[in-house]
This record gives C-alpha cells, structure tokens and sequence, in this order.
C-alpha cells in the first residue's frame, strides 16, 4: 500500500492481544486520520484569509516541532530523535527542505490562489506523482493498465481545473493548478527518500520539521513582510501545526501498527476528500460545482483501480 510504507513493527505485548480487538484498534485510528485530513483543506482556506502562505507554514511549523517534540519526550524517545553525526544532521535537512518547506509553501499558495474544493482534489494526485516518479528513481515499471489508472486519474484532474470546460481548456487559474500539482512532486519525492530512513518514523518527522524550522524564517525574513497574527490566524495555524501536521501522522502511525494488513485501512482514506467537500461548503462558503464532484470521483476511480492492480500484481508475485 502507498499509505502502508511507514508501518512499525508490532511488539511482542500486541501480538498477544486478540486480532479482532487490534483490528478495532486499527479502524479507530485510521477513522481519527482520515477525519483530521477532511478538514484541513477548510483549515488551509479559512487561515489563509489572515495569513500569507509563508507566514502560515512557519507558525504552523513551530507548532508541529512543539508538539511532536513533547511526545517523543513523552516517550522518552528525544534522545534517540537526535542525530549524533554530520550525515544523519544532512539527511534531516534535506528531506526537511522537501517536507515541510517546499512542499507546504506550495500547496499554501495554491489554496491562497484557488478555491479550496480546487486545490484539494489535485493535491490528492500525489499517489499518482509518486507511482510515476518512482519509474525513473526506483526502476519501478508501469503496466499498461496502470498507465490507464493514471490517466483515469488526470482526466479528474482537468475536469476540475477547467470547470468541466474540457473542449475550451481554460483552466480557471493556471498557476495555482500548477502549484497544486506541483506540490505533489515535493511529497512524493520526500517518501521516496524517506524510504530508506531507518529512524523510527515520528523521531523522523520531527528531526525533517525541526531542521526546516530556520529555512523557514529566513525565508520569510527575506521575502515577506513579517506580521504578528491576529488570533484567528494563530488558531488556524496551531490547528495545521498540531493536527494536519503532527496528530493524524501518529494516528496512522498507530493504525499501521495494529492493523493486520495496512490494505484493510487504506481504503478509508478515499472518504477523507468526499467529506472534506461538505466541510469545504458549510464552513469555507464555497459552492461546489458539479465539475468538482465528477472529477474528484475520476481522480480518486483512478487511485482505487491503480491500488487494485499493485495489489493484484503483488498476489501473483
């Protein structure tokens, strides 16, 4: 699974637990994920109102290494978080310059530039940009009825950024769908080079958002105007600090961790853009448009029909 790469292993104390009771487990956490996930393009909308996309990243940045650095204190795990050489301290920063920095600078400036029920749906081809990308990185192939999957996929793509104008092709606004799509390329790259971290994956995330933090400032010092947010701007940015960016990962962390097979969860995270759309038009004030709709269910047919043919492959493998 795309969503199964960072899986823990199980303990021996959680194997001695019932199956179906961890399988419970499992369903718990991945519903607190998928949920946490639903709102946050809301979240990126409503914030961004106050904040300029830079200044929205740094905050919500700070947050996240707040947070996740209290948890693995928690857990008495800080220590371990730390890198002790010259290569581990390179190896955080440059994937700390791909997430969270290139990748949540982007994607912030698409929001500021489309409408949030836009952006959304195309960032939601990072899966797609991956199983691309990982043709040339990682010698993967494609078959041909997985190429189909992925142009299923794209063909959402422009119902959503031409309004369902598809003979006109007049993209409602051509940078921000290239932001958006381009912010797929930062996230899928980063896991791509995440694959071969041996850090456990909160101690991980932490050293990538801790790294970024001053790339961060020093960007905004250098290229925006600095501002004090005013208090719904903070309460947004803490929101994305502290959930999109730290709590939904340790719940699909934990999800991973009790779940049988990471396929039974995975499939739970197609609600997560279905339901941020109704979030999107009761607390944002979008209307959604039909185009929308009918892409979103191409791109995510496209995903779910790739997943079934990985799936299919790796059963006759």
């Amino acid at each position: 699974s795309l969503w199964g790469d960072a899986r823990p292993r199980k303990s021996r104390r959680n194997l001695e637990v019932d199956p179906v009771v961890n399988q419970r487990k499992a369903y718990i956490y991945a519903i607190g994920a998928v949920l946490i996930w639903s709102t946050v393009a809301s979240a990126f909308k409503l914030s961004l109102r106050t904040l300029s996309p830079a200044h929205l990243l740094l905050y919500a940045n700070l947050v996240s290494v707040l947070l996740l650095g209290v948890i693995l204190l928690f857990r008495r795990e800080l220590g371990m978080a730390l890198p002790t050489n010259r290569q581990q301290w390179l190896h955080s920063a440059g994937l700390g310059i791909l997430n969270p920095f290139l990748y949540y600078l982007v994607l912030f400036k698409a929001f500021d530039l489309l409408p949030a029920q836009e952006a959304q749906p195309l960032n939601y081809t990072w899966a797609i940009t991956l199983s691309l990308l990982a043709v040339p990185l990682l010698k993967q192939k494609l078959s041909l009825r997985e190429i189909l999957a992925i142009m299923v996929s794209y063909s959402g793509v422009l119902v959503i950024s031409t309004r369902g104008d598809l003979l006109a092709m007049n993209f409602s606004d051509p940078l921000g769908v290239a932001l958006a799509l381009g912010s797929t390329v930062a996230w899928a790259l980063y896991w791509i080079f995440n694959v071969r971290d041996s850090r456990p994956p909160l101690a991980g995330l932490f050293m990538n958002f801790l790294c970024a933090l001053p790339l961060i400032l020093i960007y905004c010092l250098l290229f925006t105007e600095m501002q004090v947010p005013d208090l719904s701007g903070l309460l947004g940015a803490a929101y994305i600090g502290c959930f999109e960016m730290g709590i939904s990962f340790l719940l699909w962390l934990q999800a991973l961790k009790y779940t049988a097979s990471a396929a039974r969860i995975s499939s739970l995270i197609f609600i997560s853009p279905f339901f941020s759309l109704i979030l999107i038009y009761f607390l944002v004030g979008e209307e959604i448009l039909a185009s929308t709709f009918y892409g979103l269910v191409l791109i995510v047919a496209g995903l779910v029909l790739q997943q079934f043919l990985k799936k299919q492959s790796h059963d006759v493998d």
